[in-house]
C-alpha cells in the first residue's frame, strides 16, 4: 500500500462498517492487487465466495499479494483453489527485518510456483519507522528491497512496489540495482513529477481507490499522464475503499466503482479504460481471464 494511511501495515479499524452494495457490471477487469487473507478468507469456500462475487460485477481475474511469509505461502496456496486467483509473493517493506536466510530460501521456492506471477509486494515505507512498533528501519528496507530486485529479475516475473514517502529512495535503490524488465507501482498515490519519471522509465502504475478521493488532487493529475499499456487498477482490498464507501471494508467486487471515478478524471469512457487495464494485466502477469 502507498501514501496513504490505510494499508497492510496500519493498525485495525476500530468498528466494521457496511459493505458497499454491489456496483453496476463492468467488464472485463483484472483486480491487479487484493489481499484475500486480510479479507477474511481463510479457505477454497471463501476464496470462491469472493470471487463469485467479483465476477458478477466483471472482475475476472485477482492478484492476491503477501505482506508477510504466513501471507505468501496462503497467497500461493489460494492461486491453486481457484483459477480466477493469482499471487505475488515477498516481505513488505515494514517486515523487512524478518528477511532471514530461511525467508529468504522459502520465497524463492515459492516465487518459482506457475500460480506466482510477481514478487511483491515490496519497496520502502518512510512513513511507518518510529511509528508502528518492530516495523523495520531503512536500512533493512533498502537491503530487502535489493534482494527482492534480484529475486525478481532471477524468476523473470515482474516488480510489484510499495511505495509510501519514500519517492527519491524507491528510484535510488531501483537506479543503484538496476530495474527488472517489468516494475508495477502498486497503489500510485504520488503527484505527477513521479508519474513522470515513472511513465518515461516504462514502469506500470497501479491506480487504486484513491483516485476517487476528494482531496488527492495531485494523484488526480498524475492519472492523466499514465498512458494506454502502462495502467493498471487495483482494489488493494480489504483497504482503500473508494469514494462514497472509503472507511467501509473493500473487496474486489468494488473494483468498477474505482474504474468509474478514473474514467471521470481522465474524461474517457470507463469500458474503455476496463478493457485496456485488463488487457494490460493479463500480458503483464502472463495470465488468462
Amino acid at each position: 500500500m502507498s501514501g496513504t494511511v490505510d494499508g497492510p501495515a496500519a493498525p485495525p479499524p476500530r468498528e466494521k462498517r457496511t459493505p458497499p452494495p454491489l456496483p453496476e457490471p463492468l467488464a472485463p477487469l483484472v483486480d491487479a492487487h487484493t489481499h484475500l487473507d486480510a479479507c477474511g478468507a481463510t479457505d477454497a469456500d471463501d476464496v470462491r465466495a469472493i470471487l463469485d462475487r467479483a465476477e458478477s460485477v466483471g472482475v475476472r481475474a485477482v492478484v492476491t499479494i503477501a505482506d508477510d511469509l504466513d501471507a505468501a505461502r496462503w497467497a500461493t496456496q489460494a492461486a491453486e483453489w481457484d483459477q480466477r486467483v493469482y499471487a505475488a509473493v515477498a516481505l513488505h517493506p515494514t517486515r523487512a527485518n524478518a528477511l532471514t536466510d530461511d525467508a529468504r530460501a522459502e520465497l524463492e521456492r515459492l516465487a518459482e510456483h506457475p500460480r506466482v506471477v510477481a514478487v511483491g509486494e515490496t519497496g520502502m515505507d518512510l512513513y511507518w519507522p518510529g511509528r508502528l512498533e518492530g516495523c523495520a528501519d531503512p536500512v533493512d528496507q533498502r537491503e530487502a528491497f535489493a534482494w527482492h530486485i534480484d529475486l525478481a529479475k532471477r524468476t523473470g516475473k515482474p516488480l510489484m512496489i510499495h511505495n509510501r514517502d519514500a519517492d527519491a529512495a524507491v528510484l535510488d535503490v531501483l537506479l543503484a540495482e538496476g530495474a527488472p524488465d517489468t516494475v508495477i507501482f502498486h497503489c500510485f498515490s504520488s503527484g505527477p513529477e513521479m508519474a513522470r519519471e515513472c511513465v518515461d522509465a516504462g514502469w506500470l502504475l497501479s491506480l487504486s481507490g484513491t483516485v476517487s478521493f476528494k482531496n488527492a488532487t495531485q494523484l488526480r493529475e498524475a492519472a492523466r499522464l499514465i498512458p494506454p499499456g502502462q495502467l493498471l487498477v487495483e482494489t488493494d482490498a480489504p483497504f482503500l475503499t473508494p469514494h462514497p464507501y472509503r472507511g467501509a471494508p473493500n473487496e474486489s467486487y468494488c473494483l468498477p466503482y474505482t474504474v468509474r471515478a478514473l474514467a471521470e478524471v481522465v474524461g474517457r469512457p470507463a469500458e474503455d479504460l476496463a478493457r485496456e487495464t485488463a488487457e494490460t494485466a493479463t500480458a503483464t502477469y502472463r495470465i488468462r481471464t
